[in-house]
């Protein structure tokens, strides 16, 4: 094994390097991208981008809350992301009588910053290769569960000793499929503040019919501030805090994009998988993707219609049905790019050449002549069980919200019958700060719609075999529809009023249990989750990790096979750095999209009264008076947004789009229709990412909401008329 890790690092130190797409170690740019970065426009250094010795890029890219990134762009602590990365804050401070998400959001004063419970900011301090340390005494022999005991004992081991400060964190994560290892020290901020925010009409301009779609016209930011102690160190919430002073913030360049220009996007993009095999690809393709999509089809279309119903509705699920609407039409854009883009040719020739290599060498035919085979046949085992394990998910977990908090509580009697009283309390001390703020966006009546579709779905399309043995016969006793029986649930259901469930988290412990355990949504949700666990839960997850282990041998074997080709590692949340040039793209025969959009297509797409495509009042009167400031530009036009190559991915949601000189150019936020499937496949020729140009957003601080006192903390540059 250590022979073979050997093989696999000098592989990826010395791998040819191919024009665009990937996701970069920023730690590992100077040996393996700077060449190509400078030979696409890039005139900073490697050192610039990525240095523990002194302030760098890195040092003001934030990692937003865990799940967006963010950037640093004052002296202040002023920090920039997008309008959906911090629309669950927003939402969280809107009531009819202040619509933040209706009218924006604006703070005069560091006193009217907004906090925000839970919201962190996390820097990285510094990576480090612990590969050899990881894999010590990890050898070839070892089975699966074996290897991962010996590593997991290596990871405490290691993680113990690295140096780091008594505010740091350390995190280690796999690279490669765990062929390799990093370690990052991190410090995160507790205290972030929310400063400003367009209306949704600007910030979520086009909403769902305009997402992943070019030409995009979106404003999608939203301003934060990190608070530190006096000490300019992480501090939890107080009105002692003061604004954090960065080790370095973004000048921000008012010059613009051209065709051709370099961009890099510096981020947290979430999760790829490029290197799957063939057989893996089909199942998303035909399994996975297609019950996803199903499913959000009926729980969207309930949901559109009682929010078009309702403003307290619409205020409500706003936030919900963009989230689920955004992995909706992703998965529908991603099987339509994987079909256009001949993913699955592409793979298959790949996979006949990675064969043909592997047979003309008797030592690779033995470690690996097998692997495709033996991955295709697992892939076709795991199919029914990876169904059954996405509508299971779907309907309990991300689009009936009364059944996930049953789940929440069927976790209470858990720990309750397992840890007694302690354990009821601490837990339920811990559901009811997050239930609170749960139940003032909950509809029963909405919900109950949706769980009536969607259990339904559940009973004639997942084979019985998978499902609890007794519950159609349930239903039937109240009658010979899923509604009636949807009614009389929610009827009875406790789950259904906070009220009811805050007594029950105050109350006695067992007298609670008592009242839990007859609940009907939570005996619902108890039957479901049995059934799951016993039947497709074991069976899915003992087939997924022969395939993990198979993926990770697959991974290292194409890193040795083919010794030239390019690899990057898959992402996995942790800081990465893509690059690539200002270009459009032709998305079908005689179709080209420019890669800028303006105001003037904004104004263009404009209907009054339209919840997607409303525009304020004092954008039409500043685009009507031509009132541009210093943000148009040199057509007298104000840019929107722009496209890129950069190859990204969720995560990189607020990932800063930097010029070659290492100066604020856009704010990623997006990617094309026709490329969502770059999680997967990426594919240069029409694989784009979406940005809002950052003279769009000064342009709507400073002359639509009037808080120039903001633009006036951050660097303004001309680097393209030195």
């Amino acid at each position: 094994m250590k022979k073979g890790l050997l093989i696999l690092c000098i592989g990826f130190i010395s791998i040819h390097m191919s024009a665009q797409g990937g996701m970069w170690i920023p730690l590992l740019l100077e040996q393996l991208n700077e060449d190509e970065m400078r030979g696409l426009g890039m005139e900073m250094s490697a050192e610039d981008i990525y240095n523990v010795n002194q302030s760098s890029l890195k040092d003001a890219i934030v990692h937003f809350g865990g799940f967006c990134t963010s950037e640093l762009i004052s002296p202040n602590g002023l920090l920039l992301t997008n309008h959906h990365c911090g629309y669950g804050q927003i939402q969280s401070h809107t009531t009819l009588e202040n619509n933040y998400l209706e009218d924006g959001f604006w703070a005069g004063n560091y006193k009217e910053e907004l906090p925000n419970p839970g919201l962190t900011a996390t820097f990285i301090d510094r990576m480090e290769d612990v590969t050899h340390q990881v894999l010590a005494d990890v050898t070839a022999g070892l089975d699966s569960k074996e290897r991962q005991s010996r590593i997991d004992k290596n990871l405490e081991k290691v993680k113990a000793g690295i140096a780091k400060e008594e505010y740091q964190d350390v995190s280690i994560k796999p690279f490669f499929k765990g062929n390799q290892y990093f370690a990052f020290v991190t410090t995160t901020y507790r205290d972030v503040r929310l400063v400003g925010a367009p209306p949704s009409s600007i910030g979520k301009f086009g909403a769902d019919t305009d997402n992943w779609v070019w030409p995009r016209h979106t404003g999608d930011f939203s301003l934060f501030r990190i608070y530190a102690g006096a000490d300019n160190l992480p501090a939890d919430y107080s009105e002692d805090n003061v604004p954090y002073t960065p080790k370095h913030y973004l000048p921000i360049s008012l010059d613009g994009v051209e065709k051709g220009d370099f961009t890099l996007v510096f981020g947290f993009p979430g999760s790829t998988d490029q290197y799957l095999p063939s057989s893996a690809v089909r199942q998303i393709m035909e399994i996975i993707d297609p019950v996803r999509i199903s499913i959000r089809d009926k729980s969207l279309a309930i949901l559109d219609k009682a929010m078009r119903q309702s403003p307290e509705t619409k205020i409500q699920y706003a936030s919900k049905f963009a989230r689920i609407a955004n992995g909706w039409k992703k998965w529908i854009g991603e099987i339509q790019g994987l079909e256009e883009s001949k993913a699955l040719a592409k793979k298959d020739k790949y996979e006949a050449e990675f064969s043909e290599l592997v047979n003309s060498k008797k030592a690779w035919t033995e470690k690996y002549g097998n692997l495709l085979r033996d991955m295709k046949v697992l892939y076709k085992d795991r199919e029914p069980y990876a169904y059954a394990r996405e509508y299971y998910a779907e309907v309990t977990s991300r689009n009936v919200e009364g059944l996930r908090v049953a789940g929440y509580f069927k976790s209470l009697l858990d720990r309750y019958a397992n840890n007694g009283e302690a354990g009821f309390t601490d837990y339920a001390g811990r559901l009811k700060a997050y239930l609170e703020g749960f139940y003032k966006d909950y509809d029963a009546s909405v919900d109950k719609e949706i769980f009536a579709a969607l259990i339904q779905m559940y009973f004639e399309d997942v084979d019985p075999a998978y499902l609890p043995e007794d519950l159609y016969g349930e239903y039937t006793k109240v009658g010979t529809s899923v509604q009636a029986w949807a009614e009389s649930i929610y009827s009875q259901s406790g789950i259904t009023s906070w009220s009811n469930v805050l007594s029950w988290l105050e109350m006695e412990p067992a007298k609670a249990a008592d009242l839990i355990k007859n609940d009907p949504l939570v005996g619902m949700y108890s039957k479901l989750a049995e059934a799951y666990h016993e039947k497709v839960e074991g069976n899915y997850e003992a087939i997924n990790t022969q395939l993990t282990e198979l993926q990770r041998i697959y991974m290292a074997a194409q890193m040795e096979v083919f010794p030239t080709r390019t690899f990057f590692p898959d992402a996995n949340s942790t800081m990465r750095v893509t690059y690539g040039q200002v270009h459009g793209y032709a998305p079908r025969d005689a179709v080209y999209y420019d890669p800028v959009t303006y105001l003037d297509g904004v104004i263009e797409k404009y209907v009054p009264g339209d919840y997607e495509f409303d525009v304020p009042n004092r954008l039409l009167e500043l685009y009507r008076s031509k009132d541009y400031g210093q943000y148009a530009d040199s057509n007298g036009k104000v840019p929107v947004c722009f496209i890129g190559t950069n190859h990204t991915s969720g995560g990189n949601s607020g990932s800063p789009a930097i010029d070659a000189e290492g100066n604020l150019i856009g704010l990623n936020f997006d990617r094309v229709w026709e490329g969502t499937m770059s999680d997967i496949n990426y594919d240069p020729s029409i694989c784009r990412n979406i940005m809002v140009d950052i003279r769009y957003v000064l342009f709507i601080i400073d002359k639509y909401a009037n808080a120039s006192h903001l633009v006036d903390e951050m660097k303004l540059v001309h680097p393209k008329k030195k």
